[in-house]
């Protein structure tokens, strides 16, 4: 079947060469079946344009005669300006779709027509004012993007200079750590040595820090007394003189 309608549908002219095997030849049975489908509906449709022109010939020469017999009208008797208006009353009647060319069809198409005009502005005019707020909203969403694109970028930046000083900051704190570890080794070592070479031990810097301690704790002890002894220094001699008798 394949072959057959290749060589109808080239005729005369040599079959491009294709590979024969189980696909090309089920995609060309498609393709086959599908042309002669088309071509039956071409076929049908032509067939019934021809029916058409036949009932418009016949509805036509019907006319003519009921013209020429009943009105009077031949062919070649009308003005010019006669055919220019029947012509442009025959344009209307086709472009208005109107069943007949009676005042009333026409009337009635006209007004369908400006309904359907003013139904169109209408729908133009919503549709501008949706086009109009959908811009206006575009427009603030857009801006709203590009502040965020900007605040964005500043975020990246401010991020990047906070690390690079955490960072700096990590190292430096790195850095006095590892200095005091070394002092504190230092001073170790040269307090050792110092005990070593007979220095007494309550002069260490450990001894001396427990000393400044307990110093602190004393002072803060005393502060008391130091109030109270400003209290008594405020007061007349007399008045001490009988406070401390009592």
């Amino acid at each position: 079947q394949v072959t057959l309608w290749l060589k109808k549908l080239y005729g005369s002219v040599p079959i491009p060469e294709y590979e024969v095997n189980e696909r090309t030849v089920d995609i060309l049975h498609e393709i086959m079946e599908s042309n002669e489908e088309r071509d039956k509906d071409v076929m049908l449709l032509i067939e019934d344009m021809k029916d058409r022109t036949s009932k418009y010939e016949a509805e036509a020469d019907y006319m003519h005669d009921i013209l020429g017999e009943s009105l009077g009208f031949v062919e070649g008797s009308m003005s010019k300006e006669a055919n220019d208006d029947l012509t442009d009353l025959v344009q209307s009647a086709i472009e208005l779709e109107v069943e007949d060319t009676s005042l009333t069809s026409f009337y009635s198409a006209i007004n369908d027509m400006t309904l359907e005009l003013y139904k169109t502005k209408s729908n133009n005019e919503e549709m501008e004012q949706k086009l109009r707020t959908l811009t206006k909203k575009l427009t603030s969403a857009l801006m709203v993007e590009k502040q965020l694109e900007e605040d964005i970028e500043k975020l990246k930046k401010s991020q990047i200079a906070q690390q690079v000083k955490a960072e700096t900051q990590s190292k430096n704190m790195k850095f006095l750590e590892d200095k005091s570890k070394d002092l504190k080794i230092r001073i170790c070592d040269a307090e050792a040595k110092l005990i070593a070479s007979g220095l007494d031990q309550s002069l260490t810097h450990e001894a001396l820090v427990k000393s400044s301690e307990e110093l602190a704790a004393l002072r803060e002890e005393i502060k008391p007394l130091k109030m109270e002894l400003a209290s008594y220094l405020d007061l007349p001699p007399v008045t001490i003189y009988s406070t401390v008798m009592l």
